[in-house]
């Protein structure tokens, strides 16, 4: 009988004990299960940007009601929050057509950046983002847990930093290119102007300039002494964007050469070095820049 007993109060001890480690290491894990599950909401809320900005570009595509489709991200309310809207902006939308998205009430929009400004939208039938950048959130209480989303001009969507390009995806041989610029052009009063060494310009009136129902123009411009002959024309005009093709012979042509338009002025089109082996823009309409 005594056995017994001293069996049953040391299996009770044990019992205690085992009861004790397991509290002590609940606690030490609890705020490493907080972070986790803190993290994961900042994650989710991401995501559900993400799939509303591509809501958004898939209404703009779709050309539901007519219109173009955005997403705008409001840091002035309590909790954060992001709106889709149907409209070319957020100030003049129809507000009947407002979807709005609470963040958790932990969470904060940290930094909005989409060409400035707060919102983007998407270009009807061909998606592009009217406005490109990155929002970013984060924890109130711990800055440290972040998550972020982007949007690039082309319409790519996702989460994190845009994929910088490699050194082997730049054009290395700038003679005949072909980018597509998203932006409406106005035929009849705009003017293309190259510009060489960044001093000699050549002004190409548009309306002067037509061929078939395209832009089509080539010609010579003396820079220095020496003659740079240059060939720019479109294989489409506004109908779901342009497409532009640059004719630049590497032989001919000595000087760099920046092409602008009149009426965008987020940046140049396109910007050929003198040797003519790199090209990049400032454009926020110009995508897609192929050599051929």
């Amino acid at each position: 009988m005594l056995l017994q007993k001293t069996l049953k109060s040391f299996t009770l001890i044990e019992i205690l004990i085992v009861l004790g480690v397991f509290m002590i290491l609940v606690a030490i894990s609890m705020p490493s299960l907080i972070n986790i599950r803190r993290q994961a909401e900042l994650d989710n809320a991401a995501e559900e940007i993400i799939n509303t900005l591509r809501l958004a570009q898939s209404k703009a595509l779709s050309a539901v009601g007519a219109s173009e489709w955005g997403v705008y991200f409001d840091n002035s309310t309590t909790p954060h929050q992001f709106v889709l809207f149907k409209g070319n902006n957020y100030a003049t939308r129809i507000v009947s057509f407002d979807q709005i998205h609470k963040i958790p009430k932990t969470a904060e929009f940290s930094q909005i950046n989409l060409s400035g400004g707060k919102e983007t939208s998407f270009e009807r039938i061909s998606g592009f983002a009217l406005q490109d950048g990155s929002v970013s959130l984060r924890q109130k209480n711990d800055h440290s847990k972040t998550s972020a989303v982007y949007v690039e001009n082309s319409g790519r969507i996702g989460k994190g930093s845009p994929p910088s390009p490699s050194d082997a995806e730049r054009i290395k041989d700038s003679r005949h290119v072909h980018f597509h610029y998203s932006r409406l052009i106005n035929t009849g009063s705009e003017i293309i102007t190259l510009k060489f060494d960044d001093t000699v310009a050549k002004d190409i009136p548009i309306a002067d300039n037509m061929r078939d129902d395209q832009i089509y123009w080539s010609g010579e411009v003396a820079v220095s002494g020496q003659t740079q002959k240059i060939t720019i024309h479109t294989h489409s005009l506004n109908m779901l964007g342009t497409n532009f093709c640059v004719h630049r012979e590497g032989g001919e042509n000595t000087k760099s050469l920046e092409i602008n338009i009149s009426e965008d002025g987020s940046g140049y089109l396109l910007k050929f070095s003198a040797d003519g082996k790199t090209v990049d823009r400032t454009s926020i309409y110009t995508i897609d820049i192929q050599w051929q």
